[in-house]
């Protein structure tokens, strides 16, 4: 596997054998959560969505949590660039009927091909631990199939796990006052390149694309303020 990009390559290098191993024990004392059971529930439910067995993709799957929240799926298919939790999604959580087919890689740079997915999502990475831009959308827009939905989660700006800096604040209070090139400098701060998305960025960045958006709903957990997006490639 060659990392091709510095998001790739830093997730390598932090999610070691021992992380692999905490997070996967982790999947078990949290499998009844409050978090783990509304983001399971709305991935399920967007699987009912389909008339049809599907095809899904699991971008930055890690040790496979949600696996087992998935409905109807005919084929299932997780990449993540660090191998051990790769490894640990060998035997994921709740023990899905389906084995997945684990690919070592970072998405940012591997292609699947064209219209290889009814299904793309990715739970806590997209505008958290890699950014949410143009160049990720386009990318799933590809591997989908026509009518295919991306479902992600995205950390909103002002949830209260963002730093309040003192230039973050300054940039908020600005913001509602400002118009044009400006506007857009200040926006670009507090999306930090696209590690947090708002729900202005997320439908401007989705549209753009052709994408058509399905669903944006807030989520407060107890560790973000999340956004829930689903966007329906058109047929």
């Amino acid at each position: 596997m060659s990392v091709t990009t510095p998001w790739g390559a830093r997730a390598a290098k932090l999610y070691g054998g021992a992380y692999a191993r905490r997070y996967r024990g982790h999947d078990d004392v949290i499998r009844d959560s409050a978090l783990v059971r509304r983001l399971g529930g709305w991935l399920g439910d967007i699987c009912d969505r389909f008339d049809h067995d599907i095809c899904v993709l699991d971008l930055g799957c890690g040790t496979g949590r949600y696996f087992h929240s998935l409905r109807h799926v005919k084929r299932l298919v997780g990449i993540d660039v660090a191998r051990p939790m790769l490894e640990e999604a060998r035997h994921p959580v709740g023990a899905p009927a389906l084995s997945a087919e684990l690919v070592e890689g970072d998405f940012l740079a591997h292609d699947f091909g064209l219209a290889q997915f009814d299904l793309v999502y990715s739970i806590g990475v997209l505008a958290e631990h890699a950014p949410f831009d143009e160049a990720v959308v386009q990318r799933v827009k590809h591997w989908l199939m026509p009518a295919g939905r991306f479902a992600f989660t995205a950390v909103h700006p002002r949830s209260f796990s963002v730093p309040r800096t003192i230039k973050r604040q300054l940039a908020e209070a600005l913001l509602p006052l400002s118009g044009g090139g400006l506007r857009r400098t200040l926006r670009a701060r507090l999306m930090r390149d696209g590690i947090y998305a708002d729900e202005e960025r997320l439908r401007a960045v989705l549209l753009a694309a052709g994408f058509e958006i399905e669903s944006l709903e807030p989520y407060r957990s107890d560790v973000h303020l999340h956004t829930l997006v689903v966007a329906r490639k058109p047929a």
